[in-house]
């Protein structure tokens, strides 16, 4: 089993920044690819970016590409996602998630477990 508690959201300026964490606690944390999806209000859950367990690889979606960074530390067993030049469209839930068996794709189904979410809410 994996836990998964994200913190971090909040209301902010077009422009601005925000950085997100998700702090992680089971047997198979460590070893877990882990990854951010989020949710606009009407629209699906989207892929926003993927790291694997050792932090080595990362995948990001083409929206934030440039914009977010996505990254982990193991020994705080916490991830990040640092948000940068926040655009009104980035307004969403956003949701943390891990797969033990090491999927890092923009399939949310394919994730094992998900945080409950914060809200991340850009002004114009």
């Amino acid at each position: 089993q994996v836990q998964l508690v994200e913190f971090g959201g909040g209301l902010v300026q077009a422009g601005h920044s925000l950085r997100l964490s998700c702090a992680a606690s089971g047997r198979m944390v460590s070893t877990s690819t882990t990854a951010w999806f989020r949710q606009a209000t009407g629209k699906e859950r989207d892929f926003v970016a993927a790291i694997t367990w050792d932090g080595v690889n990362t995948h990001y979606a083409d929206s934030v590409k440039g914009r977010f960074t996505i990254s982990r530390d193991n020994a705080q067993n916490t991830m990040y996602l640092q948000m940068n030049s926040l655009k009104p469209e980035d307004t969403a839930v956003y949701y943390c998630v891990a797969s033990p068996s090491g999927y890092m794709g923009p399939i949310y189904g394919a994730y094992n477990y998900w945080g409950q979410g914060t809200q991340v809410t850009v002004a114009s």
